[in-house]
């Protein structure tokens, strides 16, 4: 059974970059699409990144195109989202999945929490 494990959350001030990690256990990680998705406090879970399986496609939400890129390393299970330029409105806590729509999430990983300081 897949699991996805995400890393690289913290506390940075506004202007900054984090990478998250999100470590998959599945050998054949190349089988699944994954998603990024965020949740602020009080507000709905968003989709934030989409890579498709072989990581030649990949896209973001409007608000951090420019400032965020996903990608991903099949052969070290893991897929990434490197935030740059980051803004108070990107706290939340993001959590990697098996799919890039939410209707279809099998898999979720546990979170990790984003918090931006201006």
């Amino acid at each position: 059974q897949l699991q996805l494990v995400e890393s690289g959350g913290g506390l940075v001030q506004s202007g900054g970059s984090l990478r998250l990690s999100c470590a998959a256990s599945a050998f054949s990680l190349d089988r699944y699409t994954i998603g990024w998705f965020r949740q602020a406090p009080g507000k709905e879970r968003e989709g934030v990144s989409c890579t498709s399986k072989s990581g030649k496609s990949t896209t973001l939400k409007d608000s951090v195109k420019g400032r965020f890129t996903a990608s991903r390393d099949n052969a070290k299970s893991t897929v990434y989202l490197q935030m740059n330029s980051l803004k108070p409105e990107d706290t939340a806590v993001y959590t990697c999945a098996d799919e890039c729509e939410i209707m279809f999430v099998r898999t979720w990983g546990q979170g990790t929490q984003v918090t931006v300081s201006s």
